[in-house]
């Protein structure tokens, strides 16, 4: 995603400098080319030549160094940026940006920018919560600033709040998010994943080897390209992506209650949860003893969630999954139509490189008319934009139906 992208880092002077180096590697690692502006003071905390190391390029420090083909650095820096980041960002920098003073390279550069701009601050939370600075940063965001939420927890003077710089893995998906074109924008998808636990007793369930890594990977495309995403969430052992809502459920019913609470608020519902089948018939209050060779237990069927939104779907785009060990492609058509779906997305958990754990998958997709498309094994995200791209088809299919 960051592959190729100019980065112009911006660092003030706050103790949080010194992660400007965690967070330059990190970009490094994704693939972008970074250049980084430091303020006087962020030379305090941390050296130039540090970040010079790190980032492979001249670090900028005054408004006068001459930069290669251009007269003016701030000009040099504007033109060569997809995006800036400044990080930290200190109520000094914060308050210069907002009232237009330019008195220095990096408030120079960023007045002259043009370009995306995360703007991620990190001070004590008592100045963080002062309303000059409040004032400050809601008025950057009227002007198409974007504003990275601070992290909670100790800070550098002992106390704990909130005013922490922003954990480096959520400041790199903010950039990413900024820099994917938005063709989602303002759609309201539902999107489940994980698989679910049917109790047997007060210890003991059935499931399924679900990772939720597919739904989560669906829900941080849908949300980079725009999207309001609601994910109904089995158990997983994932950081849960930055989604406008998350509700975490364990069973086949209650993912069965939220979805049917919430997917009438969405235009798209994307089925992507390995919901179980079949729950006991009864739980036992205490733990089943060892106490026959053998255990039977009497199962139910549980609510077939994605079969209730097909026979209710009121124009709305519905795509479901079919994880199949054999017949493949004939399992997935039949319940394609059998569940009025839009779009299923087959795969064989049997293949290398397409399992539940699986950091890739390998997919085919399918549509109502019986398009099928089989795609190379590619990493989850990626399979997720491909399956949103397909979407984004029957979007404008059904704009167009409705002029």
């Amino acid at each position: 995603m960051l592959k190729k992208k100019k980065i112009v880092l911006g660092i003030t002077g706050g103790i949080a400098a010194y992660k400007a180096a965690e967070l330059t590697r990190a970009l490094i690692k994704e693939g972008a080319q970074v250049k980084v502006v430091m303020t006087k003071s962020a030379t305090e905390f941390i050296t130039p030549l540090t970040m010079q190391t790190l980032s492979q390029n001249q670090v900028y420090l005054d408004t006068f160094v001459p930069a290669e083909k251009y007269d003016m650095a701030h000009i040099a820096l504007a033109d060569f940026a997809d995006a800036f980041i400044i990080a930290p960002a200190t109520g000094n920098i914060i308050g210069k940006i907002a009232a237009g003073v330019a008195d220095d390279l990096l408030s120079t550069t960023i007045m002259a920018a043009g370009k995306p701009v995360l703007i991620c601050p990190a001070m004590n939370n008592k100045m963080l919560t002062n309303p000059i600075v409040q004032d400050n940063l809601s008025k950057l965001q009227e002007h198409g600033y974007f504003i990275m939420e601070s992290a909670v927890g100790e800070l550098a003077c002992k106390t704990q709040g909130s005013g922490r710089l922003a954990e480096i893995t959520d400041i790199i998906e903010e950039i990413k998010s900024l820099l994917t074109p938005k063709d989602f924008l303002n759609e309201k998808v539902l999107i489940t994943a994980g698989p679910t636990q049917e109790p047997l007793d007060p210890v003991r369930f059935i499931t399924n080897l679900s990772s939720g890594k597919m739904g989560y990977a669906l829900a941080t495309a849908a949300r980079r390209r725009g999207a309001e995403v609601t994910l109904i969430s089995g158990p997983t052992f994932l950081s849960p992506p930055k989604v406008e809502k998350i509700i975490n459920v364990r069973t086949a019913r209650e993912m069965h209650k939220a979805v049917m609470e919430n997917y009438k608020k969405a235009k798209i519902i994307i089925k992507a949860a390995a919901v179980a089948d079949y729950r006991p018939k009864e739980i036992s209050r205490q733990k089943l003893k060892k106490t026959k060779e053998s255990l039977t237990v009497e199962m139910k069927t549980n609510p077939d969630i994605i079969e209730e939104i097909g026979k209710n779907k009121e124009g709305r785009i519905v795509v479901g999954f079919a994880m199949e060990t054999q017949n493949l492609l004939a399992n997935a058509r039949e319940k394609l139509k059998k569940k009025n779906m839009d779009l299923i997305v087959a795969n064989d958990v049997c293949k290398e490189g397409a399992g539940f754990q699986s950091d890739t998958n390998i997919v085919t997709i399918i549509d109502k008319k019986g398009k099928t498309e089989t795609l190379k094994k590619m990493t989850k995200l990626e399979a997720a934009d491909e399956i949103l791209n397909r979407v984004k088809i029957l979007l404008g299919t059904e704009s167009g139906r409705k002029r």
